[in-house]
């Protein structure tokens, strides 16, 4: 009889912890499975035919932050909306411009040169061509309109460090192995939260360029980090670096760990941003 019991005890002890774990399993909510839309767009200023590329998370439903992401001086390419797609993944919608119409690309660094100068050059119509995208970006229904941020690489990099300076209405901008010293500098104009992600061994970008950048951000009491990973030459976050360099004679490079390190600060920036 004593045995019985025990053997009565033992089962109903499992049963119930069977059962709360059930139930646990049950009253957790299920991790929504990302699935990211790409497609191609098309948007105009007055004067520009403009070719880009949104991305977004079509399973999660709730309004998002948006991010720009503009393209090196190669013009737009698979690269830009692969950063895309991994903003997409990350919860965000974001949007790969063409900063330099019809989507336009540059197969040599004299035409890449030619393209982006007429664009830092020509400030109005570059800002013309932002704000289409970031009017695009904003109407989109993922989109909430008071959250959005701009990233950029080389080329685009100074074009978003522009923009911010300019007093565009951004929460946050980052910019990888990008020049520093733009159009226009930092002012109080000056909005956003600011990253940069360089190359210590960049040869494009000088120390005194780097100094005196630091030294405006610092003087309008600017939030702003600036990293510098040693060793790391230009264009640290492109696996097509290597090949480029190699095929024009430039020091150009990619590597892995500031690749990673520098795409972990800027999900630190956006979440700062966006919190």
């Amino acid at each position: 009889m004593k045995q019985l019991v025990t053997y009565i005890v033992f089962f109903a002890i499992v049963f119930t912890t069977s059962c709360k774990q059930k139930s646990a399993t049950a009253d957790k909510p299920e991790k929504a499975v990302v699935k990211v839309k790409g497609a191609e767009i098309t948007y105009a200023t007055d004067t520009t035919q403009l070719k880009g590329y949104l991305a977004f998370d079509e399973n999660k439903k709730e309004k998002r932050p948006g991010v720009i992401v503009v393209h090196e001086w190669w013009g737009h390419n698979e690269y830009v909306r692969e950063r895309a797609d991994m903003l997409a993944e990350l919860g965000y919608t974001a949007i790969a411009v063409d900063m330099y119409g019809d989507g336009k690309q540059a197969n040599h660094p004299n035409d890449a040169g030619k393209f982006a100068m007429s664009v830092m050059t020509n400030l109005p119509e570059a800002t013309a061509r932002f704000n289409a995208a970031l009017d695009l970006l904003k109407q989109h229904e993922s989109v909430n309109p008071e959250n959005i941020a701009a990233i950029g690489y080389c080329f685009g990099g100074s074009v978003v460090l522009t923009m911010a300076n300019s007093g565009a209405d951004l929460d946050a901008v980052a910019a990888f192995h990008s020049g520093v010293q733009v159009p226009v500098m930092p002012n109080k104009d000056l909005k956003a939260q600011i990253l940069v992600c360089n190359g210590a061994d960049d040869p494009f970008i000088s120390p005194e360029s780097v100094t005196a950048f630091k030294a405006a951000m610092d003087s309008i009491g600017a939030t702003y980090e600036y990293i510098s990973y040693p060793g790391v030459k230009h264009s640290f976050t492109s696996k097509a670096a290597d090949a480029n360099g190699k095929k024009f004679d430039l020091p150009l490079a990619y590597d892995a760990e500031a690749d990673q390190k520098s795409w972990a600060s800027l999900q630190q920036l956006l979440n700062n941003a966006f919190k």
